[in-house]
């Protein structure tokens, strides 16, 4: 399968969301390139004519099934991706929602191969995508103060 968006013209706008329950964070492992057997946050895309809030809760439920609340942006992240010559492969620019679960039952979608809640300290140790610890951090500081 080839990603129509490889060797980009600009950047792509995708969204992703730490969802927090209970102290603890939704991780989930990509089954797909880029970042194939990642932990990561769900999340994906901006579609043309889409709002961000709109696009998070779409790719959220897409790739979860789940319904949540986003609250606040938690940050930001660059995904750029060069070949072997340097050339810029791929290039995302990722914003991050603090968001609340408000119901659903996790149903993976094709993209995605394992989903666990866990407390942020517990991504130390799974393969992740770069900066996620940091963002979960700054969630959990949004949805959570003082904890």
């Amino acid at each position: 399968m080839t990603d129509a968006r490889a060797y980009p013209t600009h950047p792509y706008l995708a969204v992703s969301a730490a969802i927090i329950r209970d102290g603890k964070v939704l991780a989930v492992r990509r089954a797909r390139k880029p970042a194939l057997a990642h932990y990561t946050l769900p999340g994906g895309a901006v579609e043309t004519g889409e709002t961000l809030l709109e696009a998070v809760r779409r790719e959220v439920q897409e790739e979860t099934g789940l319904v949540i609340e986003p609250v606040a942006l938690a940050g930001h992240r660059e995904a750029i991706v060069h070949d072997a010559e340097g050339a810029v492969k791929l290039h995302f620019v990722i914003l991050c929602f603090a968001s609340r679960l408000v119901g659903g039952d996790i149903a993976l979608n094709d993209e995605l191969d394992d989903a666990r809640w866990l407390e942020p300290g517990e991504l130390a140790v799974l393969k992740t995508t770069d900066g996620l610890g940091e963002i979960v951090n700054a969630a959990v500081a949004l949805l959570e103060p003082g904890r």
